[in-house]
């Protein structure tokens, strides 16, 4: 196993490229989407993507002056956009965020639970609020966000729900304890809610769990970084190819989890099937590469307690 992981690893690129998904803009357009972490990375993907196929996309994301130029691109490309600021760990606000949608564009058809932080480096070296923080953003952010969509797919007998995990929560990389936890939460969280629809009949529901290798995105340069080197990941894929697929899963992927690319795949099957020798070759890759190798940087919390500052964009551009 530990031999198809590093294949896996050691495909640049892997195969996501040349299979990039047909999309059908005859199920999109007009259909309405939410989409936290909207202002970059893989949100902004797929809001101008699902936008260029004629959604009404709703953009929330705590970087208010992200969102306005972003839904002038979206409407230059086709569709309508709505602008929310929010703070996905205010359950209030979030529900907030579902109400604005409605009101403006009426019934919505997707809810992408996107936004997400970290913060790296030894576990007992980091802050304890810097833990609570990513805590309460992205576990937190995906309760509130699953609360406010399944209430109203509920009443309507049908919706997709989106929730962003990851390989980590399959395989937690040494380093990033409290993000890997919040993903492996998210995995829970989606199996349960699987299990309450199935058990209600409510079979036109969808919950599915999007579980991405390492991507291209800016997260790189927002993360919380405690450990004296530069933020890096293995052998990234391209933000723009996960959004492609994440927009197809919502239209074509039945409940269940997503792994998003062959690197992905080969990771999950890894974790459930040969958990420690996965776990151990991925920890030795991520501390070569993070610990010994990457350069040196200094301390910082990111954009753990305020938004972004650089250029909002969906590639990141470190895969080079």
């Amino acid at each position: 196993m530990r031999l198809l992981l590093l294949l896996a690893l050691l495909l640049p690129g892997c195969a996501m490229q040349a299979t990039r998904p047909a999309l059908d803009r005859d199920w999109v357009a007009g259909r309405t989407w939410v989409v936290t972490g909207a202002a970059s990375g893989i949100g902004r993907g797929v809001a101008e993507r699902a936008g260029a196929l004629g959604a009404n996309v709703v953009l929330a994301d705590i970087r208010a002056d992200a969102l306005e130029p972003l839904a002038a691109i979206i409407r230059a490309s086709g569709g309508q956009a709505l602008a929310v600021p929010t703070d996905v760990s205010d359950a209030a606000a979030v529900e907030r965020l579902a109400v604005a949608a409605e009101a403006r564009f009426g019934a919505i058809a997707v809810w992408f639970n996107n936004a997400g932080i970290a913060v790296l480096g030894r576990f007992d070296e980091i802050p304890a609020e810097e833990h609570a923080r990513v805590m309460a953003v992205n576990l937190g952010g995906a309760l509130h966000g699953s609360g406010s969509a399944l209430r109203r797919f509920r009443a309507r007998g049908e919706g997709v729900l989106l929730n962003m995990a990851s390989v980590e929560a399959r395989i937690p990389l040494a380093y990033h304890a409290s993000y890997a936890a919040t993903k492996a939460g998210i995995l829970g969280l989606d199996g349960a809610l699987r299990q309450e629809l199935r058990l209600a009949g409510l079979g036109r529901v969808r919950v599915i769990t999007v579980m991405p290798w390492t991507v291209d995105t800016p997260f790189w340069e927002n993360t919380g970084n405690r450990t004296g080197r530069q933020p890096t990941g293995p052998w990234m894929d391209s933000a723009r190819d996960v959004a492609d697929s994440i927009v197809w899963a919502a239209l074509h992927r039945p409940s269940g989890e997503f792994p998003v690319g062959p690197k992905a795949e080969a990771a999950v099957l890894g974790g459930q099937f040969f958990p420690l020798p996965s776990q151990a070759a991925a920890a030795s890759i991520i501390h070569r590469m993070q610990m010994e190798n990457a350069p040196p940087a200094p301390p910082t919390s990111g954009t753990l307690f305020r938004p972004g500052t650089g250029v909002p964009r969906v590639e990141g551009g470190f895969r080079r």
